[in-house]
């Protein structure tokens, strides 16, 4: 996170990380409100894939996005607080997929996020 400037940006908070799991939390400003006073996508979308990244790193090796979706089934608003766990569904020597779900304060699904990552042969330094 000392090195992630964007995720510091949005005020994200790491609350776990490992090989292949990740839990970040971050509240809602008015600041990151669309024209319509809800939570903006891309903003929804940033928390997810930080924690999408924060899990496929876990282990050591540098690990990139190849493809990402994000479906929104309920909107976020200033003062909601939301937490985003990605875990690791299934990898292969390459490939790693993981489903990231963002929930509010009152535990009410805010987005689900699928991630597939190409893991390279690069190790990288844990911090």
């Amino acid at each position: 996170m000392r090195r992630d400037a964007f995720s510091q940006l949005l005020g994200m908070e790491v609350l776990e990380v490992g090989e292949g799991r990740a839990v970040l939390r971050m509240a809602v400003r008015e600041d990151m409100v669309n024209g319509f006073g809800t939570l903006h996508g891309g903003a929804l979308f940033s928390l997810a894939d930080s924690a999408f990244a924060f899990a496929t790193n876990g282990g050591g090796t540098l690990s990139v996005a190849i493809d990402m979706h994000l479906g929104i089934p309920a909107a976020s608003y200033p003062g909601d607080v939301l937490v985003a766990v990605a875990v690791e569904q299934s990898q292969s020597n390459r490939l790693a997929f993981v489903d990231v779900t963002v929930r509010n304060q009152r535990e009410q699904i805010v987005g689900h996020f699928r991630g597939t990552v190409y893991r390279t042969t690069r190790q990288h330094e844990l911090a």
